[in-house]
């Protein structure tokens, strides 16, 4: 009996051990089957998170930032312990024992589900790293064996505060935050180090359902879940009795409740500027590194300029828009019904609006406000004004004669339900002062684009690429290929300056007839009139077309095309007069960055929007300035004595023919086609550009240290009426640049060494003496040893005929001169030429 016992309780044994034996060598098996080609978990250690690409002003504000996952990395060993006390309470609170994988919660999570309870995962953080790193988010058995495989290695790696780090930092916490940094800032605006019990154990509630838990929308829910959270803190030891109830019963306070400001508030809206930088780093460093390497970029951008040349920019536009005399509103609606009668009291019409799509951005002459059409009355409209409670003394109403710039009455022109956009009218500037009433505002149909930059070190201090972000993202700075028209003409002159004429060169104004496979090109000037010969000063100032043309021949458009191409202006230009005049298309950007080399003495100089960008780990991986320092690593300077620094850029132009150049633009501002339109303390120069139809205005100039430039025009080129370079853009250079010279100064442009002045008549070109004076006396100067050429006028080429009708200023006649053209030919001209109707030149 007792040998029958112990055989059957032996054989159990044996089917038990061979059963045992048999279930380690499966389990074993297929282990290894699935460790044969498991991730490399080691690149772990050197893991570098996607992390927020971060825009700096020049004062070290943040400006932007850009991120596809909105994650800021903070080192294992910076996060508090509150924080990591809060997730370990919820999601592991074995972390620190463990070995990679918790067998109680695995079997514990399966009696459960043999239960009848939903299946869950039972993992460990280490195992939940694994699966956010290395593996897929699906439910399968091959997942898991090779998840819990990984963490048991990856325990052999890495410390367990290591792997914390990388949980905290990579996981998705909702509102489009990643990482515990990124989740404080985004709910609470606070950094962790702040975060109260409360707080962190609201952070910890999300990993497992990341946008389940709103704190507005899913409020209770989040409320809820939140105490769980600290009573497991409470449970683990982590808070006393006294700090889980004060946390406990503290109401769920979040930026998205209203509780605390959003870090946005402290950030400008997005704007051409910052996504121009967005733009072209995308394409140096491949957009992968720009939106996830977490680079710190310092922008040469200032904030105060940035200002200026947005509402001098905006101002003209609204001008324009306002002079032209058409309402067309923004083009939205919101269902009448919402603001109907009493109906608006609801508030569903709020809601309605937010989410129609107008432009927010705007602050010209205070900010400009989305509104809603209440009521149309014969005397004034009655509006809803987002984000405004009514006020008394605020009455939100528009009068019939904030509506007088426009045609019909409101009735012709509003319907209740139409989106309309408000700004406050007060006794001062951009909304300060009384309030007066409120006024109807529109975005202008026209469009344009500005931008301003330093002449020496190409760093763009200001760039507005059209009248509102939110309302058009395209850049027309550095986006828009335009027609230059007659701003183009100073490379044309800047070739013959170097070619060995001077600005006392006589050149013919006359007609000219040239055969086209498109016909008979027959240019003109823009008063439709000839002038005979006339020196260069007077041809660039009065922006001469036909004058341009003949010297553009003279000099061939082989020469001039490589100077514009070494300017930058056109990386191949075409050799045809017409471009000449400007008709080859370019960017503003490109304009604006060829004239600074105009103004800095024929320096050649990089325009950039960015001074430097550091990586991840603050290596500079990039630095515009690559100039040399000479004293930068004295430690000591002496009282007065400046570090030494030197400049090796190219030269693109002579200095002299620089400084000619300067000079004659300097008579475009004093008497020529922008006289009248630019008055600033310092000196300046500049030249205007009107292309044909007045489809494209253009102004471009600059001071001995600052350039700007503007053009104004439709996206799809129309005519504009009564366009001109110097009516529609110098307006806004002069109101721009009277904030910039007030704040960076500006002197007189430096005259290089190797040459003298001479007194000319620069109506005929003739030699006056020293003490000579007079409105018709200009200092022009020459190069050292060269002399000008009196009596000698260029024709390019082309037939003149000696009785062409010519003009004497004030249309009378001042005395006729004979002057010998360079073929030979002997003809009378009028001494002095006649500019009674000049306009700025433009492309014919």
């Amino acid at each position: 009996m007792i040998r029958f016992i112990l055989s059957f309780f032996g054989t159990i044994f044996s089917w038990i051990t061979t059963a045992a034996i048999m279930g380690a060598l499966c389990i074993g098996a297929v282990f290894y089957i699935y460790s044969r080609d498991l991730p490399n978990y080691e690149t772990l250690a050197q893991y570098q998170p996607p992390t927020i690409s971060r825009i700096y002003s020049g004062e070290g504000r943040i400006i932007d930032e850009f991120a596809r996952e909105r994650r800021l990395y903070t080192p294992p060993e910076e996060i508090p312990d509150l924080v990591k006390q809060a997730f370990i309470s919820i999601e592991d609170k074995n972390f620190y024992v463990h070995k990679g994988y918790d067998i109680r919660g695995m079997m514990a999570a399966a009696v459960d589900y043999a239960n009848g309870a939903r299946l869950r995962g039972a993992s460990t953080i280490t195992q939940q790293v694994m699966k956010n790193f290395l593996l897929s988010s699906d439910r399968s058995a091959e997942r898991k064996i090779k998840e819990v495989l990984l963490a048991a290695r990856l325990e052999h790696t890495l410390t367990k505060d290591q792997i914390l780090g990388l949980y905290l930092n990579e996981i998705d916490l909702g509102a489009r935050s990643f990482g515990v940094t990124a989740a404080a800032q985004t709910y609470f605006n606070k950094p962790l180090s702040e975060l109260a019990p409360e707080e962190a154990a609201f952070l910890a509630i999300h990993p497992k359902a990341p946008y389940s838990y709103h704190p507005v929308k899913n409020h209770d829910e989040a409320l809820t879940r939140r105490n769980v959270v600290l009573r497991l803190m409470y449970e683990n030891g982590y808070l006393t009795q006294a700090e889980y109830e004060t946390a406990r019963l503290t109401p769920l306070r979040t930026v998205q409740g209203g509780d605390y400001p959003s870090y946005r508030e402290d950030m400008p809206e997005r704007d051409y500027f910052t996504d121009e930088i967005r733009r072209q780093l995308s394409v140096e460093f491949g957009e992968d590194e720009f939106f996830n390497g977490g680079l710190s970029i310092r922008a040469t951008i200032d904030p105060e300029m940035q200002v200026a040349a947005a509402h001098a920019f905006q101002g003209r536009l609204e001008d324009l828009d306002r002079g032209w005399g058409r309402w067309r509103g923004t083009g939205k609606t919101i269902d009448a019904a919402l603001v109907s009668g009493d109906a608006w009291q609801d508030g569903a019409w709020k809601e309605a609006l937010a989410a129609v799509q107008v432009a927010r951005d705007i602050t010209l002459d205070g900010i400009w406000h989305p509104a809603v059409v209440r009521a149309v009355g014969e005397s004034q409209l009655s509006v809803l004004i987002e984000g405004l409670e009514e006020d008394a003394n605020e009455p939100w109403v528009v009068p019939r004669s904030d509506t007088s710039w426009f045609s019909g009455s409101l009735t012709d022109n509003f319907e209740v339900g139409d989106v309309v956009l408000l700004r406050r009218m007060t006794e001062g500037n951009n909304g300060a002062g009384a309030f007066i009433r409120w006024t109807l505002r529109q975005v202008p149909e026209v469009e344009g684009g500005f931008m301003a930059m330093d002449v020496d070190t190409g760093r763009v201090l200001a760039m507005q690429g059209g009248f509102s972000y939110q309302h058009s993202v395209f850049n027309r700075t550095t986006q828009a290929t335009r027609q230059p028209g007659s701003s183009f003409k100073p490379f044309v002159y800047a070739a013959a300056l170097d070619s060995g004429f001077t600005p006392a060169t006589i050149v013919v104004d006359a007609p000219i007839e040239i055969n086209t496979p498109q016909g008979v090109w027959r240019p003109q000037n823009a008063s439709n009139r000839f002038y005979g010969p006339t020196p260069l000063r007077t041809g660039i100032e009065q922006s001469r077309n036909l004058m341009t043309i003949r010297l553009a021949q003279e000099v061939g458009m082989d020469t001039v095309a490589r100077y514009a191409e070494r300017f930058g202006v056109y990386d191949s230009m075409g050799r045809f007069l017409a471009n000449a005049l400007g008709s080859e298309e370019t960017t503003l950007f490109k304009m604006v960055s060829a004239y600074a080399m105009f103004a800095n003495g024929g320096e050649r100089v990089e325009p950039t929007l960015v001074d430097r960008v550091q990586d991840f780990n603050g290596n500079t991986v990039y630095r515009h300035d690559d100039r040399d320092c000479l004293d930068c690593g004295t430690e000591t300077l002496a009282d007065g004595v400046a570090p030494r620094i030197v400049s090796n850029r190219e030269r693109v132009m002579d200095a002299i023919t620089a400084y000619q150049l300067t000079s004659m633009m300097q008579g475009v501002v004093s008497r020529g086609t922008a006289a009248g339109r630019v008055n600033l303390n310092v000196p300046v120069a500049g030249k205007t550009g009107t292309t044909n139809d007045g489809k494209d205005a253009w102004f471009v100039g600059f001071t001995s240290n600052i350039v700007a430039g503007c053009y104004i025009g439709y996206d799809t080129p129309r005519a504009m009426p009564g366009a001109s370079g110097g009516g529609f853009c110098g307006p806004v250079f002069n109101t721009f640049m009277q904030q910039a010279t007030a704040k960076y100064g500006g002197g007189k442009f430096r005259v290089p060494p190797g040459g003298h002045f001479i007194k000319i008549d620069r109506f005929t070109g003739a030699r006056l003496s020293d003490d000579a004076s007079g409105e018709n006396v200009v200092a022009e100067y020459f190069r050292d040893g060269e002399e000008p050429v009196f009596g000698v006028a260029f024709d390019g080429g082309f037939a003149m005929g000696s009785n062409l009708p010519l003009y004497t200023e004030g249309g009378t006649d001042s005395g006729q001169t004979e002057v010998r053209t360079r073929s030979g030919e002997t003809i009378s001209v009028p001494k002095k030429a006649d500019f009674n109707s000049l306009s700025s030149g433009g492309l014919y």
